[in-house]
């Protein structure tokens, strides 16, 4: 069983999960109004891996007896300045979740609760891929910055991404 703090930084974590979901629906959204269906799966595929994560808080949660409260989430940011500001945003947020997931660790070493830092590790490996992932993407883009040839290349491979559940 998680103590009282415990169950309050996990559920605020499941909630911020559930905003990088939304988050990233967004930038699907944003992608497909500016005709780059690629980018648009892309950003669709990590909402539902985002959805995933938010889950696996979930049902941690509840295994481990505690009451799963969900909050408000927050409007997420609709336009972006272009390709390049939108996979920078990408970084910047992994960046910030990566740091989430620290003080959730951090936290559970304190609380000396060895079940959610075992639990959490999985997020600290997952955040390591995140942020990899968002800067070769990053990277990617700056490259075809005023090139649409590289920029449709790009959107041809990232069309071609699929969702994989988490397995438990």
């Amino acid at each position: 069983m998680v103590n009282e703090v415990m169950e309050k930084a996990l559920n605020k974590q499941l909630n911020a999960e559930l905003y990088s979901g939304y988050l990233y629906l967004s930038m699907a959204a944003y992608f497909e109004d500016n005709d780059l269906a690629g980018f648009a799966n892309y950003m669709r595929v990590q909402a539902h891996e985002e959805q995933d994560h938010a889950m696996k808080f979930y049902d941690y949660i509840i295994r481990r007896g505690a009451k799963v409260t969900l909050t408000e989430i927050e409007a997420p940011q609709t336009e972006w300045k272009g390709v390049i500001p939108a996979f920078e945003h990408v970084l910047e947020h992994e960046k910030m979740v990566t740091g989430l997931i620290d003080d959730l660790v951090d936290l559970a070493i304190e609380q000396k609760d060895h079940a959610t830092n075992n639990f959490l590790q999985w997020y600290v490996e997952e955040q390591v891929e995140e942020e990899e992932n968002a800067m070769e993407n990053l990277a990617k883009v700056k490259l075809a910055d005023g090139n649409p040839q590289i920029l449709y290349k790009i959107n041809e491979e990232l069309s071609a991404r699929e969702h994989h559940p988490i397995d438990e």
